[in-house]
């Protein structure tokens, strides 16, 4: 991976996007702020997982919601509204941890997150009942859609990420990471490589989207900010083509899980 020219990394925050709405053509209201910018290849469009939602329509009304068994007993020992645990227990494989105000899951993608990400802030509330926004569907292919729609309207391959929020282990804190990608390399293999001193990289391998995806993250903010997109110019990532989901170590190489 080298920088361009030398000039650095640029994060441009893509402004003036409208609220968006269920069944919005996303890919097209981005292109239309993008007009302002000169999208050339290696570019790199960061997209709030929450706008990526809300276009495909994540909504789920919580009074819609009828809670388990299984549900009931973990929102006795969480606190937690039982319709949003049953919700988050609807999206997931398993529960990791949980303890009172905390219930962290391997959601069905394969993230491990709080809650299975799901979210109430920044969200239009109905009047007649509390709703909260899922992830999407399939965040990879939510990318990849809007990337060929870029790649077909700017003629250059400009990667895509999607990123959202999330906790680790043994930090405090949210930072950004990348839940869908397309168009770039997400994982970074530099095995086989040599270091300055040539030293044989064995083991090295870089989570690149999930560094661009907090990048972005301090652009966008993570409140009242209204830049659901970020514009990263001046990468130049070499290697193969994959999505996020190479970022998700195999369980059984997973030594926290």
């Amino acid at each position: 991976m080298n920088n361009k020219s030398g000039d650095g990394i640029r994060l441009l925050p893509v402004r003036g996007i409208p609220e968006v709405m269920p069944g919005d053509d996303l890919a097209a209201l981005l292109l239309e702020r993008l007009q302002e910018y000169q999208v050339t290849g290696g570019d790199i469009l960061v997209i709030a997982q929450k706008v990526v939602s809300k276009a495909e329509n994540r909504y789920v009304e919580l009074a819609g919601v009828t809670p388990s068994d299984r549900a009931l007993e973990l929102a006795g020992k969480t606190g937690k509204d039982p319709r949003l645990v049953e919700l988050i227990l609807s999206q997931s494989k398993r529960v990791v941890r949980y303890r009172q105000d905390v219930l962290i899951v391997e959601h069905r993608l394969g993230f491990v997150h709080a809650n299975a990400g799901i979210d109430h802030s920044n969200i239009p509330q109905n009047a007649r009942s509390e709703r909260v926004l899922l992830l999407p569907e399939d965040p990879d292919a939510s990318a990849a859609r809007i990337h060929a729609a870029i790649t077909q309207a700017c003629g250059v391959n400009a990667g895509v990420i999607i990123n959202d929020s999330a906790g680790r282990a043994w930090r405090n804190g949210v930072p950004g990471i990348a839940i869908g990608g397309a168009g770039l390399p997400c994982l970074l293999d530099l095995r086989g490589e040599s270091d300055l001193h040539g030293n044989l990289l064995r083991v090295t391998e870089v989570g690149i989207a999930d560094e661009i995806a907090a990048a972005a993250s301090l652009v966008m903010g993570q409140a009242a900010q209204g830049i659901p997109a970020v514009l990263v110019k001046g990468l130049a990532l070499r290697g193969p083509h994959n999505n996020a989901s190479a970022l998700i170590r195999d369980p059984d190489k997973d030594l926290f899980r």
